[in-house]
Parts: structure tokens; sequence; C-alpha cells
């Protein structure tokens, strides 16, 4: 119940009372999705304030917090200052990294009670995922594998990017998406040695690579995953590129434990693509979390310092990209556990050529 570890972090901290006021921090304390709302959580009370728009939908749906409307007119700050002094409250976190520093301000001046930095408590709470948390980012996955199956049918000779990226969208809904968790990218042949690349009219050729980087919301959790298959044929010089960024997301794999550095991991995976000779062409981290959000805590890259904990959820995408020719990315969601990690992705990762 995510009401309670929110009370139980509440009371190792020098605060009285915790308010939330970021989407994703709501959602992840209700399980309710809305655009506009303000949790309340103390030692004595858990209240959810929304508008009418939603309280309805929230009245059902919640169900370990009081919900009460904000009517026209009102501010959240003056009906939670009411809890505050119900609960003699005299210090209160907010979520400085979401807030702007004049709405942190505002907040402050507003409030009965001194406002303090909540800094990355949610954050923390949310790198290890309950058991639920994990089969909704499961389901997720197994909607945008079964998108992947179909779309290699329409992957040919003279069909643009943007019609694959659009077809994708279109199978990740009709298989039961809430949404995309980012727009897809779908680069192929000279395109795709852009990591980051946006599917445009360029139309897929014989030879060509195609990467296809894509995921989907399920109940509001993410998943992420990369494919590069090719059309008609492959150079020896594609295949091996291929297969050196398969043996590096293999050697990352291998690496990926609770307790060992998201640092670790991407070095055991960089210097795969290293010993190749394309060390340089690896400018991006080996992955990171997945959750709520597509990209959150922890990462494994070489700012990743932090020992990657059990229970959390971290993608493996190194790739390889030469600037003119073409790029491959391969990716999949690891659940981290004590002795290892358990690879969530079910998709083949042997080089396909349609």
């Amino acid at each position: 119940m995510k009401r309670n570890e929110l009370r139980a972090m509440l009371l190792e901290q020098p605060y009285d009372a915790l308010v939330l006021t970021s989407e994703i921090s709501r959602r992840y304390a209700t399980g309710f999705h809305s655009t506009a709302g303000a949790v309340y959580l103390s030692a004595k009370q858990a209240v959810f304030f929304t508008d009418f728009r939603y309280v309805e939908a929230a009245h059902a749906a919640i169900k370990d917090f009081e919900v009460r409307e904000i009517k026209a007119g009102q501010s959240y700050s003056a009906l939670i200052n009411e809890l505050l002094d119900e609960d003699g409250a005299k210090k209160v976190a907010l979520e400085d990294k979401t807030l702007t520093y004049a709405e942190f301000m505002s907040w402050g001046t507003a409030l009965h009670a001194t406002a303090v930095r909540l800094e990355d408590g949610v954050e923390q709470l949310r790198m290890c995922k309950e058991e639920d948390e994990v089969e909704k980012i499961v389901a997720a996955q197994r909607i945008a594998e079964q998108a992947l199956e179909e779309v290699l049918n329409d992957i040919k000779v003279g069909v643009t990017e943007k019609e694959i990226a659009a077809r994708l969208t279109y199978l990740m809904l009709h298989y039961g998406a809430e949404n995309m968790s980012f727009d897809p990218i779908v680069v192929s042949g000279a395109n795709s040695s852009k990591p980051h690349g946006v599917p445009g009219e360029k139309t897929i050729g014989a030879g060509d690579f195609v990467t296809m980087d894509f995921g989907c919301i399920y109940d509001g959790y993410c998943s992420d995953m990369t494919r590069t298959v090719a059309v008609g044929h492959v150079t020896d010089e594609m295949q091996t590129v291929y297969d050196t960024v398969l043996n590096a997301q293999l050697a990352g794999i291998a690496a990926c434990k609770a307790g060992v550095t998201g640092r670790d991991v991407d070095a055991a995976g960089r210097k795969i693509i290293e010993a190749a000779g394309y060390g340089d062409a690896f400018g991006h981290g080996f992955g990171h979390g997945v959750g709520l959000e597509i990209h959150e805590a922890p990462v494994a890259s070489p700012r990743g310092e932090a020992p990657l904990p059990a229970g959390s959820i971290v993608t493996a995408e190194p790739g390889i990209y030469l600037p003119g020719k073409f790029g491959v990315r391969i990716e999949d969601m690891l659940y981290v556990i004590e002795d290892g990690c358990i690879d969530l992705t079910d998709a083949s990762k042997q080089l396909i050529v349609l």
C-alpha cells in the first residue's frame, strides 16, 4: 500500500506532513491519474484533493485516501492549511524538483507550516517496484511485443518510417495500451545512426537497417524496447556491428545485479564495444530506470555511481552509430534481483532479415 510506504518515509524525516503536487507522484500515491490535484499525508490524515472533473472517478477508484473536492474559487493551499492546522504541523515537505522556484516560494508563503524540500524521497521509493507494478510493466511489454510481431509484416521496401511508426502506435493501442511511453522512434538506413531520430518520409530501401525504439503504458506503467532488423540483406560490416551490440548487451545483463553500480553495468557492455573498435560510436548510457516514467532512477551509465537496488527495473540498450552509414541498438528491460536480473523482454534478439 503506497500510503503506508509514504507514511513510513514521513516518520523517518524531520517534517510533519507531505504535499505531493506532481502528476506522477499523485498517481504513485493514489493509483489515480488526473491532470489536477494534490495529495496531503501526515501521521493522522491521508487526503486527495481534486476538482469537479475528476472527483466522481476518484471516489470510485481511490481506496487508501479520503477524496475531497476543491470548489471553484478555492485554493489547494487554503484547503491544505486546514489540515495542517488540525495536525498542528510545523514543517511540510514539498516536491522541490517538480515545482519551479516561484511555485515553491508561493506555496511556502501560503502555507501555515514551514515548507522544506522533499528532495528524492518519492523517487527513492519508486525505484523498488512491488509485484503489481512489475506485472503492469510486463503487461505493457507484452503489448509492445505483440505490436512488433505484427509490424514486421509491414516493413518492406518503399514503406516510409512514419508509416511504420503510425502502425506501431495503432497496434499498441489496439492491444490494450493506455498510451505510448513516448513517440515511437523508427529510423532506417543512414537515419538509423541517429539514436533519437524522428520518423520521416524516408522510404525503407533494400539493404537498410530499421531501428525501432518504442513502448507503451499499461495502467500507468511504461515499457521500453528497441529492435533493429534488416531488409533484404546485410553486409559483413552490418553483421559485425549487430553482433558486437548484442554481445555488449549480454555482457551488461550478466553484470547486472543488486548492489552493483550502474557505472559497472555500463562498463561491462561498453568494454565489448570498445574492444571491437567502436568505442566512439557508443555515446549514450547503457540503460535507465523504467516505471511510471519512461526515464527514472536508477541509471546504468558512466554517471551511475549508486548501487542498483533489488526490485528496480532498468533497460539494457547499448548501441553503435556510424554517421552516414547506419546504426544498431538492442534494448530489453531488466528486473534487478539480489543474485542477478530477470530479462522481462521476450522478443528475440537474433538479427531478423526481412
